[in-house]
């Protein structure tokens, strides 16, 4: 989300100062072009019944898009209302649904977020979902990140510059304040975290930001590597499909969605042992699937790596300067 001017300008640099990527840089295709004007800002991507979902940015009605991948047309819009403070990311909620995640609190004041299960599918459909709301043990946090985990509870990753915290829902949500609970992980997720899913195989996800993306263990977010992403205007949405295939979108109209494909030595790194894994329950796609070529053999991953270390540096007294002015109440919010 552009949250603000001064921090959309540092942020590239904060990713790399805090969490600089492998020397592998991911390589992406064109998987397909959002031709929907009304797509503005994709800020949320999940997969669900072979349909790419899509939400805008803050400042959007509520409303989620349906579209075909083979196409990149809408065929199928879900609305509601009352309208929504700031949606900023989606997750699989099981068939014909998906999680929309008005969970974006730029200001850190709001005392519950919420998250609503919105059918979703062809044709144009207006609904009342369900809505639950949900309140962090530490006061309010900015959060872009949802996570549907395999036992049915939700993760809310936050958008710290520094790294993010990983909050999970109770099991069973209710029509109360449902409070969350930090987890106590090895250490902060990705910093700036803009989007994030669960891997098939149930066993890792994936939390991006705008340059770079990381994988973890999952239930305990042990990391296991990460890696620069293709360049994107402003990339914040992830989604992961069944078949292990990576989706990644970025915000601005007719944009394209890439199919990542992910450096060699970390999908060696997330492939299963016989023992823990069963037949026929993947991680993510390999080459075959994902289209030729090794990411690994790009000539400028090294070249990258080492710019983004390098303007890390020379940005962190642009970004302590930046939290200043945020904690004086000096950046507006949008929404």
């Amino acid at each position: 989300m552009r949250s603000v001017a001064a921090l959309a300008l540092v942020v590239p640099f904060v990713v790399g100062f805090a969490a600089a990527p492998s020397t592998a840089t991911a390589q992406g295709d064109v998987e397909f072009t959002f031709a929907d004007p009304e797509i503005v800002e994709s800020s949320g991507l999940a997969v669900v019944d072979g349909l790419v979902i899509t939400v805008n940015d803050s400042g959007d009605t509520g409303r989620v898009f349906a579209v075909d991948p083979e196409t990149g047309q809408t065929v199928g819009v879900t609305t509601w209302s009352p309208e929504p403070r700031d949606v900023e990311a989606l997750a699989p909620a099981g068939r014909g649904q998906v999680w929309v995640a008005d969970i974006g609190d730029n200001l850190e004041v709001r005392e519950t977020v919420e998250v609503l299960r919105v059918p979703v599918g062809p044709g144009e459909h207006v609904v009342e979902p369900e809505r639950f709301e949900l309140a962090y043990p530490d006061g309010p946090h900015d959060a872009e990140t949802l996570i549907a985990a395999p036992d049915g509870r939700l993760l809310v990753v936050t958008k710290g510059i520094f790294g993010g915290s990983v909050y999970r829902s109770p099991r069973r949500l209710t029509d109360g304040v449902n409070r969350l609970t930090r987890l106590d992980t090895d250490g902060a997720v990705l910093p700036i975290a803009t989007d994030g899913a669960l891997l098939p195989d149930r066993r890792h996800v994936v939390v991006r930001n705008y340059g770079s993306a990381a994988f973890y263990t999952y239930p305990d977010f042990r990391e296991v590597g990460s890696f620069a992403l293709p360049a994107q205007p402003q990339g914040e949405g992830i989604a992961v499909d069944p078949r292990g295939r990576m989706l990644v979108s970025t915000e601005g109209k007719y944009t394209a969605v890439l199919r990542v494909r992910v450096p060699e030595d970390l999908m060696a790194a997330l492939a299963p042992t016989p023992s823990e894994t069963p037949s026929g329950s993947p991680g993510l796609a390999g080459p075959g699937n994902a289209g030729s070529g090794d990411a690994s053999d790009d000539p400028g991953a090294s070249d990258s790596a080492s710019w983004t270390w390098f303007a890390g540096g020379a940005a962190l007294a642009l970004v302590l300067a930046g939290v200043g002015a945020r904690l004086a109440g000096r950046w507006p919010g949008r929404r």
